[in-house]
């Protein structure tokens, strides 16, 4: 398993890069689009979803992406009040994660949640990665965004376990601890002021910077619980199989899936 974890990375790694810096902004969200309805798909497992609203939830989402890309000079054109109203969405679907207690079950009521949270946030996960590669230097926005969140599960993974007592979410995770996330958001902390300085069209002050990074980590934890929600829901341990020892899309990218958007409205904030 770890060989093939291993193996998987560094084909994907280098290639992910290459994506981000080399291609064309409209060849980068045809391919976030599409791993993005690869996660769609994932979320219907994940919603206890039946075949049928499963589809129509693969369906709607992929009109709106393609709406989304057809007509993006005109959406982009809204994309503070997008990132906003994006944001505002996913604090009240952070709520369901307050709200989630042992034993829940994929009644009706949860499989209408999940069915409106798989569409709000992947939708908002993807306009904002495309917004943020839209930038000026977009590209290296986005690497310094992914370097933010490697940083902050490094920093997680090390002091949860040699200073983790206190348990962040038992029921839904307990290998997380609030040790864990303090120490994700000083590593993330300390590789985001380091790498600001080298980050082209980024140029503030470090307390805003530090700020950000904290806020970028938080949401992100979010994102990460909130899938790990629906697979303890689920019983499931893995969201798909895409990526040889690593599970599906939403396996992946859970932290970028919630974290993105609060960076992006950041950093729109900044450059205004």
């Amino acid at each position: 398993m770890l060989k093939t974890r291993i193996l998987t990375a560094v084909v994907l790694a280098p290639a992910g890069i290459a994506m981000i810096l080399l291609a064309p902004a409209w060849v980068f969200r045809l391919v976030v689009i599409a791993f993005m309805l690869t996660g769609t798909w994932e979320f219907r497992r994940l919603a206890g979803l039946p075949m049928a609203p499963g589809l129509t939830l693969l369906a709607l989402q992929t009109f709106i992406m393609a709406l989304m890309f057809l007509y993006w000079p005109i959406v982009t054109g809204h994309a503070f009040t997008i990132l906003l109203a994006g944001c505002f969405v996913w604090c009240l679907m952070f709520l369901r994660i307050a709200r989630f207690r042992a034993g829940q079950v994929p009644d009706l009521s949860f499989q209408t949640a999940s069915f409106a949270s798989a569409l709000a946030g992947i939708t908002i996960c993807t306009f904002s990665l495309a917004a943020l590669r839209d930038q000026a230097h977009g590209e290296f926005l986005i690497l310094l965004l992914l370097i933010i969140i490697w940083a902050a599960d490094i920093g997680a993974y090390f002091s949860g376990r040699r200073f983790g007592r206190t348990k962040l979410a038992p029921v839904i995770s307990p290998t997380k601890t609030l040790e864990g996330v303090i120490g994700g958001i000083v590593l993330a902390g300390i590789a985001g002021l380091l790498l600001t300085h080298y980050t082209p069209g980024l140029e503030t002050a470090a307390g805003l910077v530090a700020i950000l990074v904290a806020v970028t980590v938080l949401t992100s934890v979010g994102g990460d619980l909130f899938i790990s929600m629906h697979k303890r829901t689920m019983k499931v341990k893995d969201c798909g199989k895409i990526f040889p020892g690593h599970g599906g899309v939403l396996d992946r990218f859970d932290s970028l899936l919630a974290g993105v958007p609060f960076f992006t409205l950041g950093i729109w904030i900044l450059d205004s």
